[in-house]
């Protein structure tokens, strides 16, 4: 089974980026904040852990507010640097772990956590940030891969600092359930003290900087029954995102040992690390066992009723391509091009030949086989003039006529537009 190995935090604020990008490193000012990574470095290289599992925060870049989560977690097989503005810093994707991501986000599902989860997103300085200091890395790519666990604490309301802490308590179940024997560690982004914004901008608290760190690692549970605005007021507003180190600390053992940590204040933000190791015994086997049985639950039987297919994490990572390109159908200008060289649109796509053979038919069934899910194939319906009917009959192998028998009334719709008859 998995092994939780330990955990790291460490601030995620662009001045770690900036400073080994513009090659700060022996730089008076910037030369703490990379002796701080370098127990942080020879740990990873001595643990060699295959997979990190990232919590940070995304500063308005891959995720706006038109759809804002309060937990959500990546099931991608690879992670582009995103384009905060100036361009993407020149750095490989680094690969995901999207079997051990889908087990996760169905372990805290299974425990009452209700997660959303994202594909085809770039992540930025709240992952790149750190990652970059905290690793080698070249053209060919990075030496472990990732998990990363978005966490929204820009826009009120947002998770309490307990449910942080109960999530990384499911977190760990999650882990440590795994059947793979793969070593996991847990790395814990953003803070320490600051506020970018407003009057009160520039604030930074040392004291209470310590004080967090201490409370961390010897009773966090002091921590969860603090507020937003307590945690607001005593290390600025957007440094109450340390709530995600409880994310980390929850998934410890209540005992943990400190291997390291550093502190340092060079501007806006107090940038902080260190490294615990449990002090507590895997999770046992049978236990296991019983906790994947238990995450089965909810779907056990559902895969034997004819011709019912659950989209689950794998059909919707099956069907990605499809399913995208289908989507792309409710933007007017793709329509319109598909509609004007189905051919070239088809071509032009990043769609395997299959995928392609199975649109190009119309082939509904085969497409809900493939992984597209319903509501996509009516999309293209109702691009090709082909009815929701027209679509349920194909896929029980019928005519029209003879579905239309089997309901109560004979009626013909689709999600299209009216047509204008003037």
């Amino acid at each position: 089974m998995a092994t939780l190995i330990g955990a790291i935090a460490s601030s995620h604020t662009p001045t770690i980026g900036f400073a080994l990008d513009a090659r700060k490193q022996d730089d008076p000012a910037w030369k703490p904040i990379f002796d701080a990574y370098g127990p942080i470095r020879h740990w990873l290289e001595d643990k060699r852990p295959d997979v990190l599992l990232m919590i940070y925060n995304d500063h308005i870049t891959s995720f706006f507010f038109d759809h804002y989560s309060a937990f959500c977690l990546g099931v991608d097989d690879r992670y582009a640097v995103a384009d905060e503005g100036g361009g993407a810093r020149p750095m490989p994707p680094v690969a995901g772990d999207a079997a051990l991501s889908r087990h996760i986000l169905q372990s805290l599902m299974t425990d009452e956590f209700d997660m959303s989860s994202f594909r085809d997103k770039p992540l930025d300085h709240g992952i790149f940030s750190p990652l970059s200091v905290l690793m080698p890395h070249d053209a060919q790519g990075w030496p472990t891969r990732i998990v990363p666990l978005q966490v929204g604490v820009l826009q009120f309301p947002i998770p309490t600092a307990g449910r942080c802490y109960r999530l990384g308590q499911a977190l760990r179940r999650a882990i440590e359930s795994y059947p793979p024997d793969i070593k996991v560690a847990i790395v814990a982004t953003g803070g320490l003290s600051h506020q970018v914004h407003g009057e009160r901008c520039g604030f930074n608290n040392t004291d209470w900087d310590m004080r967090f760190l201490d409370l961390l690692e010897k009773d966090p549970e002091a921590l969860t029954r603090m507020t937003h605005a307590d945690y607001a007021r005593l290390g600025g507003m957007e440094g109450s995102e340390v709530i995600m180190w409880l994310i980390m600390r929850g998934a410890l053992s209540a005992r943990i040992n400190r291997v390291h940590q550093s502190y340092y204040l060079p501007s806006m933000t107090a940038i902080a690390t260190a490294i615990y190791e449990n002090e507590a015994a895997p999770m046992d086997e049978g236990d296991a066992a019983r906790h994947r049985d238990r995450m089965a639950d909810q779907l056990r039987g559902a895969d034997a009723l004819e011709g019912t297919y659950p989209y689950t994490q794998e059909r919707s990572a099956q069907g990605w391509r499809v399913n995208r390109f289908l989507h792309r159908l409710v933007d007017p200008d793709h329509r319109a091009r598909f509609l004007a060289d189905e051919a070239s649109e088809l071509a032009a796509a990043d769609l395997s030949d299959e995928e392609r053979d199975l649109i190009r038919r119309r082939d509904w069934r085969g497409l809900i086989h493939h992984g597209a899910i319903f509501f996509l194939l009516e999309k293209l319906g109702a691009v090709s003039g082909v009815s929701n009917l027209h679509i349920y009959a194909a896929m029980r192998g019928e005519t029209l006529e003879d579905f239309q028998k089997t309901r109560n009334q004979q009626v013909i719709y689709s999600v299209a537009a009216p047509v204008d008859q003037d």
